[in-house]
């Protein structure tokens, strides 16, 4: 099976690929999504837009928001937690647009003014024109430098490619409906709830365990690293 990837690159203490998400309140012309893959650090991290806290208590570990509705235009973006650096981007928001940012942590090795410390880089998703069929594609915050997806088909029959660090593999999801088996460096996940056509995305991050964690969703278009 051919398995596409494609290297992202850092820019401004961010990193740009592509994805997307759905509703919210009135008026909003464009949407954010947070999905928190910061496994440094105690507690949950806070997510700031332009000043204002969107959630009071925060966000776990694992944890994707839905679709924040924001006007067009520019904001900017923090991420903070406890003991870490925090991480900033701004995003340019078009109309009926989801960004989706991946927030998770990084070692900023001992300098001669400062020892080791860890601070939080923001991985960005945008979306691009939709695509007919499904598709699962797998993004990796982990701190592994690559790591081996298996996904079932619907015969019982597996695929494998590998995931680099802060890119995107994508595969074929050849699953009509029901839940798609997959495993992560040989190790079982949380199956795949399939549903319609779509782009089926899975987040890989670290956990405090040092073992590689997953959260899923559906997004209506399809992904493109830019």
């Amino acid at each position: 099976m051919k398995t596409i990837f494609k290297t992202l690159l850092a820019i401004g203490g961010t990193i740009s690929v592509s994805l997307a998400q759905q509703d919210k309140p009135a008026n909003p012309t464009g949407f954010i999504r947070v999905v928190n893959g910061v496994a440094q650090g105690p507690g949950n991290i806070s997510v700031m837009i332009d000043g204002e806290d969107m959630r009071p208590q925060g966000y776990k570990l694992g944890d994707a928001t839905g679709g924040m509705g924001l006007r067009a235009g520019t904001h900017k973006v923090v991420i903070k937690k406890e003991g870490l650096e925090d991480g900033s981007t701004s995003v340019v928001l078009e109309k009926d647009q989801t960004v989706t940012l991946i927030p998770f942590s990084e070692k900023v090795p001992a300098s001669d003014k400062r020892p080791a410390y860890f601070r939080i880089q923001i991985l960005r998703l945008r979306q691009h024109d939709v695509e007919s069929g499904r598709l699962a594609t797998f993004v990796s915050v982990s701190a592994n430098p690559e790591i081996k997806v298996d996904l079932q088909d619907e015969g019982g029959k597996s695929a494998s490619a590998y995931v680099k660090r802060l890119a995107i593999a994508e595969m074929p999801l050849n699953y009509t409906q029901g839940y798609a088996p997959a495993k992560v460096n040989g190790v079982a996940i949380s199956p795949i709830p399939i549903g319609g056509d779509g782009n089926y995305v899975v987040v890989l991050y670290d956990t405090p365990e040092g073992k590689v964690g997953s959260v899923y969703f559906r997004d209506f278009k399809f992904v493109s690293a830019e």
